[in-house]
């Protein structure tokens, strides 16, 4: 990897004396690693191959990768059985814990569980409503909310007690994520609920998708004068257009996102996934120029096989040597 393309983080996060988790994201993190994680969403049954399937197209092609939590409220194979897969193929799994479908007594157990089973990387995330899924008619538990599971699994990890102050022996050593959405509304507010997430414990973030790379920048100048990319590790999310229709989708219909009429305007003129992609190069390029950018996060919904052409033509390969074992830190 070229040099003046290496993230430089900052002296704080440059500490590597102590890794909590142990994790291959973590100690590339703090090493100042441009950082590429990719997701993989679990599938509607009990495949597993399925979950071997798309693990070997990313192979090589991400230093960690996202196991979705019933993304969009539709019941999918465990985010941790489907890490813990990965972690027999010798891939590294970032799991996905949403608030939607547990309460207080049901996150704690599974993050032991979790942890138990070699888990050393967690995203904190709410969840989407029910009502969005193939259950509408299912209650949602939402007992907490991101912020407040970022809290509780830092005392877990950090003090050996759960919620209700009880002691434990041996503590889940995860490194700690959140997402974080750089363009809903009020906007002005963004950075100061990133400062409260990364007070409540989080060490890296994967944001919303990035079509708008200005507004993106306008964002990180707000969390660069507030200190925070000297706190967390931010990776900005990118996912390539398929179709004028997805851009189309992706403006009109999900809240939170931006996609500029310019990208619209290129998918009408060519109509081609090829656009898509040369699109999300740009994109990338532009976001690797941004100080305190640590990585990207690659979301290519049920479109694994082009991870591999996004990573290479971005020139991001090689990626480091994975370093990971699939027994916790204790």
């Amino acid at each position: 990897m070229d040099e003046e393309k290496t993230a430089k983080p900052s002296a704080e996060v440059q500490e590597t004396s102590r890794l909590k988790s142990g994790s291959n994201l973590e100690r590339l993190l703090k090493e100042g690693k441009f950082v590429v994680t990719a997701e993989l969403g679990p599938p509607r049954g009990a495949a597993r191959e399925t979950v071997e399937r798309k693990a070997n197209i990313l192979r090589g092609y991400a230093d960690a990768f996202n196991i979705t939590d019933c993304q969009t409220s539709v019941v999918r194979m465990s985010s941790i059985a489907s890490g813990v897969i990965l972690l027999e193929m010798g891939l590294e799994p970032v799991i996905q814990m949403t608030c939607r479908d547990r309460n207080r007594i049901g996150l704690q157990s599974d993050l032991l569980g979790a942890a138990a089973l070699g888990m050393k990387n967690l995203l904190c995330l709410t969840g989407d409503h029910p009502k969005f899924g193939d259950h509408p008619g299912a209650k949602p538990v939402f007992d907490l909310d991101s912020i407040q599971l970022l809290s509780v699994v830092k005392a877990m990890r950090d003090e050996k007690r759960l919620q209700s102050g009880t002691k434990i022996e041996v503590e889940p050593r995860f490194f700690l994520g959140a997402a974080e959405n750089p363009f809903a509304d009020p906007f002005a507010f963004r950075a100061r609920r990133l400062a409260k997430k990364i007070e409540a414990g989080a060490e890296f973030i994967q944001t919303q998708i990035v079509y708008n790379v200005e507004r993106f920048a306008q964002w990180m100048t707000a969390v660069r004068a507030m200190g925070l990319h000297k706190k967390a590790f931010i990776l900005a999310g990118v996912t390539p257009l398929k179709s004028l229709g997805m851009a189309r989708y992706m403006k009109n219909n999900v809240p939170g996102l931006e996609v500029p009429d310019e990208i619209i305007a290129r998918m009408e003129k060519k109509k081609s996934k090829t656009e898509g992609i040369d699109i999300c190069l740009e994109i990338i390029e532009k976001l690797r120029k941004i100080e305190g950018v640590a990585g990207i996060h690659i979301m290519a919904v049920e479109w694994e096989e082009v991870v591999p052409q996004l990573v290479e033509r971005a020139s991001l390969l090689p990626r480091p040597t994975p370093s990971i074992s699939a027994v916790p830190t204790c």
